[in-house]
């Protein structure tokens, strides 16, 4: 039974349904994006843990990829791989050279990369899959919630 308090919908509110579609999108951009960050960790961490990471990265990706709709998200991968060069361009961002941190009691030195190409590479790559998934959206007819 229909409530007769209830708001009647007329045409100038009702929207086209794409709203929904474009946070699924979003959703799936950002899966895939953790699943992008797995593999560049597992990588770059191959000598110490690494193996396992890209373990569970392939299962993940292989669950994933079973899923309906997955699709849209794809560039996310692209994007995620940017992730963990980030965090090697913070983790070096007093470098290039020796670093020395002095305090009260100890002085402990370590030797730093560059920051500038993990950081140049990872910009390239999180922009490059954005950019990527914006222009798919776009193809598949899908607006950006800034034309609406």
């Amino acid at each position: 039974m229909a409530d007769r308090d209830a708001p009647r919908r007329t045409g100038a509110d009702v929207t086209t349904g794409s709203a929904p579609r474009d946070r699924r999108g979003v959703v799936w951009f950002i899966t895939w994006m953790l699943a992008g960050a797995g593999y560049a960790l597992g990588v770059l961490s191959a000598p110490s843990i690494g193996l396992f990471v890209l373990l569970i990265t392939v299962v993940a990706t292989i669950m994933l990829s079973t899923r309906p709709g997955n699709r849209v998200g794809l560039p996310g991968l692209v994007s995620g791989l940017s992730l963990p060069l980030f965090y090697v361009a913070y983790l070096n961002r007093s470098g290039p050279g020796t670093i020395c941190t002095t305090t009260a009691t100890s002085q402990t030195c370590s030797d730093e990369w560059s920051p500038w190409p993990w950081l140049v590479i990872g910009i390239a790559l999180f922009l490059g899959g954005c950019v990527w998934f914006a222009m798919a959206n776009r193809r598949r007819g899908i607006q950006s919630p800034a034309t609406r």
